[in-house]
Order: structure tokens, then sequence, then C-alpha cells
């Protein structure tokens, strides 16, 4: 947050060893940064238009000019002011290194979770589910769709397995497939034995339980035990499947009569809902992937995931500041493109309520109570944009989405999960916005409505 005499604030850490070794920089030319485009962010601002005055160094300026010019031109295309000039998108780094991977498994005997997954650059770079078949109609299918086989094991707190128990109850599927929800706190389990803290399963009677570090005291309600295989943790539903990717996440869809696992991938799992079991469901008629409209919500999905959705991991879990910041624009850059969308229409894809529109609620809803402040996404609120904001509103006054969004479920998962991130547990105290209140999104056509 200095001022060399290369004239621009916030000069970059090399800079300031430059100044340094030159004995430029001094401590009365240290000045507060003001200016900000956006929070977090300080606008350059030459030397004259300061008032400032700075000792004349031609060799030891000279290397501070050259130094802040080929930072700042490195850095251009990965800084945009919202609303004044385009964020291009970036190629993302390569995945974890063989290295990364063979250190982090070694620290924790293998297992590992997602904030484990950050590659040589600091960035977020989520790995692919291990587990990727299909329940099928087909006559020789390996996993026939059947009433009362399958059961999904969930969560009120993560957005991508709440996505997938939100379908069933669209679909009404409820008397078909099983759902058990853990409780929203990671904690050790295999305590001893290695670093692993993961999801796991409580009655909704059991006492409050702290976090893995012993602080907290968080509610067991709403958690709905596995009476399946009496598990205690997800970790024992993989070891079950005898899994070997050790990435004990949900949601896991599980075949009761194989005993194994046939997915955790949520993004085919909500395809299998909602074709699959069709002559079991009580609304066979709603279609939230109609074939008329793929084309379309893979072009959606892929900024909608990969900077929304994923954007808030990216930002949250980042190890940099190159990598937090990449995620960050961009994350405000496609919030404004959807804000846009919907200021036209009343769903992303016109007219027909999609799972698309489910998949960016998932989400929105969790962003103002939680992204905001733990992932570090400071910027305008959800709120703040009155068709996101109404958006949201319209889909949580459908009663198979309320239903399954557990706000309390949501901030005790992520203020007493990370330990790095939130030691003590702290969960803040705020007020949740009332998302009963009228929204204005009959003012478009279409509506949400099935037989059923």
């Amino acid at each position: 947050r200095a001022q060399g005499p290369c004239g621009f604030r916030r000069v970059p850490n090399r800079c300031m060893r430059v100044c340094r070794a030159s004995s430029i920089l001094s401590s009365s030319q240290l000045l507060p940064s003001t200016g900000s485009l956006l929070p977090g962010r300080a606008s350059p601002r030459p030397l004259s238009q300061q008032g400032s005055t700075h000792p004349r160094g031609g060799p030891a300026f000279a290397l501070c000019f050259i130094s802040v010019a080929s930072l700042l031109q490195r850095g251009a295309r990965n800084r945009r002011v919202i609303g004044t000039r385009s964020f291009a998108s970036l190629q993302m780094a390569s995945p974890n290194s063989k290295k990364q991977k063979t250190a982090r498994a070694a620290a924790s005997g293998g297992v590992r979770d997602c904030l484990a997954e950050t590659n040589d650059r600091g960035e977020f770079k989520r790995v692919d589910a291990g587990w990727r078949r299909w329940i099928s109609n087909e006559p020789d299918a390996e996993f026939p769709a059947e009433a009362g086989r399958y059961h999904l094991y969930s969560g009120y707190a993560c957005p991508w397995a709440n996505r997938c128990h939100c379908i069933i109850e669209m679909k009404g599927l409820q008397d078909v497939i099983g759902v058990s929800i853990v409780h929203p706190t990671w904690q050790l389990s295999r305590k001893g034995v290695d670093t692993h803290a993961g999801w796991q399963f409580k009655d909704p009677k059991d006492d409050p339980i702290p976090n893995q570090t012993g602080h907290g005291a968080i509610s067991c309600e709403g958690c709905i035990p596995d009476p399946i295989n009496k598990a205690t943790f997800i970790r024992d539903i993989y070891e079950l499947a005898d899994d070997t990717d050790k990435k004990y996440s949900i949601p896991v869809l599980w075949d009761s009569k194989k005993k194994t696992i046939v997915s955790n991938e949520s993004s085919e799992i909500v395809l299998m809902l909602n074709k699959e079991f069709n002559k079991f469901a009580k609304n066979p008629t709603l279609d939230l992937f109609p074939d008329s409209l793929t084309e379309e919500m893979k072009e959606l999905d892929s900024w909608i995931y990969n900077d929304i959705n994923n954007g808030v991991y990216r930002c949250g879990f980042a190890k940099t500041q190159e990598a937090y910041e990449e995620a960050y624009f961009k994350l405000f850059e496609s919030l404004e493109r959807a804000e846009s969308i919907l200021s036209k229409q009343r769903y992303l894809c016109g007219e027909t309520f999609t799972g698309m529109d489910l998949k960016l609620y998932m989400t929105l809803v969790r962003f103002d109570p939680v992204y905001v402040v733990y992932f570090k996404c400071y910027g305008k609120r959800i709120e703040e944009h009155p068709n996101l904001w109404n958006f949201v509103k319209e889909l949580y006054q459908m009663p198979e989405v309320k239903k399954i969004t557990n706000i309390e479920h949501i901030k005790n998962h992520y203020f007493t999960s990370h330990p790095t991130l939130n030691v003590a547990a702290i969960i803040p105290a705020r007020k949740d916005t009332d998302m009963t209140t009228a929204h204005d999104r009959n003012r478009f056509p279409g509506s949400f409505a099935y037989k059923k």
C-alpha cells in the first residue's frame, strides 16, 4: 500500500524490494488507500495528482518503473472494472501437480477434501467425481430403474447435493428413492488415524455437537440418519464400495441391491432423476432438461457453473491474491450477465423453468448469508440485484424448493467446517432477509407449472 517513485499506489512486492534496495522508499511516504473502484482494489494514481514530492534516483527510478510497468502489463488482462470494460476469458492453469498430490496424500493418509484442490498458482481446481455410472430403463442396464432400490445421501448445506434432493421432491419420487441428510458440520472421520474431516450422520434428537476443534455447539435438527447401511460417516459409504478416490463427497446415489455407489456426480444424478424414473414419478410430465433446450442450457452452464457455482469456491479456497482476484472479477461479471438476462425474461431459458434455474438458485440463495463474508465475495449482494433477488424469491416460494432450503444448515456448515478459515466456528449473527415477500417475476410470461 505504498507509493514509490513510479507514481503508483499499491506498489507490488517486487517493486517495493527494488525501492528499498535503492533507499528511495521511506515510511513518510506510506499513504492510505483511497479511490477504490471495487471493494479491495485501489486505483493507481500518478504522483503528480497527489501533491507529493519524491527524491529523484535515476537508475533506481528506472528499475522501479520497469518493474511496475511489466507487472501491470502482465496483469492487465486479468483486471477489469465492472461496468466499464470486459474481462476476457482466461485459460486456467493445469490441475494439481503430481508432486502436490503426493505431498497432500502423505500428510493426510491418502484422503483429501476440496480445500486441498489447488494448483501451483493457488487456484482452486475442483477434481472430477470418481463414480460415474448410470441408471437406465434399457432392458440390459447394469443399474435398472427400480422403486425402492436406490438411496440418495444428501445434505441441506451442499448446493450440489441439495439440487439432487430438490428434483426428487419436484418429480414426486419421495416414495421411490430414499434420502438421508448429513449433519452440516464436518467431523474427523478417523480420529487418530488420519486428518480427514467430512460429513457425519446424526439423529435429529441428538445433542448439539462442536466442530472438529471443539468449538461451537451445532444443532442436529434436520438430520436424517442412514437407514440402509447404518453408517456414521459418508466415508463409511465409500469404503463399503471399495472406493480408491478417497474424496468423500456428497451427493452419493447408492444401489442397495449391489451395495455400491452408482454416482457421486451431481450433474449426472439430476439427469437420471429427471428422466429414468418417470414410470414411478408422481409428476412424470415435469421435464427439467428438455431436449429442445439442450444446446441453450449447455451454453448457460459453460459460464454459470464455471464463474458462479464454482466461482464462489474459487474465491473462497484460492491460495494466492492473483487467483482470488481472477475468480472474483469473473464471478461478478457473470452475476451481472445473469441479472441482465433475467431483466428481459422470467427464466434463464425464457418462459420455461429448467434445471439451469435450479442450479443458479442453489448458489444465489447461499450468497448473501455465507459467500459474501466467508468466501470474500465482497461486492453487490444478491439483494442489490433486483432481478436476481426476485428470481430467488420466486423459486424459494415454490413448495418443493422451500422444503429443501435450510439456511441454518447452510450457515452452520460453511462457518464451522473449515478450521483453517474459521477456527472458532463463529457464525455471524445476521438476520436473514425474508424470502416470502412478494416477487415481481409475474411481469414476464411463463410459470413453473405441471400437472400433479
